[in-house]
């Protein structure tokens, strides 16, 4: 059975799950809060943080971040685990059609 531990942002009401496996230790993030300050429009990670930080209390070594759907309710730390553990990002293929959506509906130029 799978380690599985839940972290609820109140800021979003939204929940970031840390799943792994106890043999290996090999552990992946689910749906992964990035904090936003809309007063002041910056972004931090204090959220993601503390997941993290509980995944190295217990040596787990983060090999995924994943997102189970394009979210309305908060902004992703998927990269910010990426750039900070080195975990691959995983999402269905059709988040393509969603930002051609939002790319059009914004006005954004195509992502590098």
């Amino acid at each position: 059975m799978p380690g599985i531990e839940a972290f609820f942002d109140k800021s979003t009401s939204t929940v970031t799950y840390l799943v792994w496996d106890h043999s290996t230790k090999r552990a992946v993030v689910i749906d992964a809060v990035a904090d936003f300050d809309p007063a002041t429009g910056r972004l931090g990670h204090a959220s993601v943080d503390t997941v993290l930080a509980r995944a190295a209390a217990l040596g787990l070594t983060v090999e995924w971040a994943v997102e189970t759907h394009a979210h309305a309710d908060h902004l992703s730390a998927a990269d910010y685990i990426r750039r900070k553990t080195g975990a691959k990002i995983g999402i269905g293929a059709r988040i393509t059609e969603v930002q051609a959506r939002f790319r059009q509906l914004f006005d954004a130029p195509e992502a590098e």
